[in-house]
């Protein structure tokens, strides 16, 4: 393990001093198991690894590159370990949605398109009265994404879609639907949409804060 972490420090430094940048390919694997001063094996194990967390793009037949180390695909692998959370961690995931979002739409309160909100509650106004959980994961999703979408910042929104993906708000919308609190989130939704109609961002943000806070005290009953 120690030889491999070596290897794949070695890799990172070559990335972050820039001697490898997004797109380069990677010299052939014993010239650069020589160069660094590292076995094949631990070599082809720290390319492995980091390929799992998209830093590296092994193709098949053609050699390994340096991916585009845009924010967005390296936190896919944030999505993916958040998917094997505990169900009494999930209000931890929502504590840090309550410090994010609000200032997500905020931000958003000054960008985001008349057609992106008349989108947003055509997707609120779609549910209809008796929503199965599935339907309600996938508006809650689209929701929020849009929103911290338009807030510009692919940072923000990947962390975002990370820390809450699909399994994370199924669990939620489980715990919510218990207590017949689908009218009063939905609820919450529109007066967000509103405060961005309005282009209030502090109306915006006291309203994520106060939607957020709402569905973690209520979960939060419930386990």
């Amino acid at each position: 393990m120690a030889v491999t972490d070596e290897a794949i420090e070695k890799i990172k430094s070559m990335i972050v001093s820039g001697a490898l940048r997004p797109g380069d390919r990677l010299p052939k694997e014993c010239e650069l198991a020589a160069d660094l001063g590292l076995s094949r094996n631990s070599l082809r194990e720290a390319v492995r690894a980091l390929s799992l967390v998209r830093i590296l793009d092994v193709r098949q037949g053609d050699g390994t590159y340096v991916t585009s180390l845009d924010p967005r695909l390296l936190l896919e692998a944030l999505a993916f370990v958040m998917d094997f959370h505990r169900d009494d961690t999930v209000p931890e995931f929502l504590a840090v949605r309550r410090i994010l979002e609000p200032a997500a739409t905020a931000m958003a309160a000054g960008r985001i398109e008349a057609g992106e909100l008349d989108e947003l509650e055509r997707r609120l106004d779609a549910l209809g009265p008796r929503p199965s959980v599935a339907e309600l994961v996938a508006c809650d999703l689209e929701f929020h994404r849009g929103i911290v979408a338009a807030a510009g910042n692919s940072v923000l929104s990947s962390l975002l879609d990370g820390l809450s993906g699909p399994a994370t708000r199924a669990h939620v919308w489980r715990g919510l639907t218990q207590q017949d609190a689908v009218s009063r989130t939905l609820a919450e939704h529109r007066a967000i949409v509103a405060a961005l109609r309005d282009r209030d961002p502090e109306a915006a943000r006291a309203w994520a804060t106060a939607h957020v806070a709402s569905v973690e005290q209520r979960l939060r009953s419930t386990l």
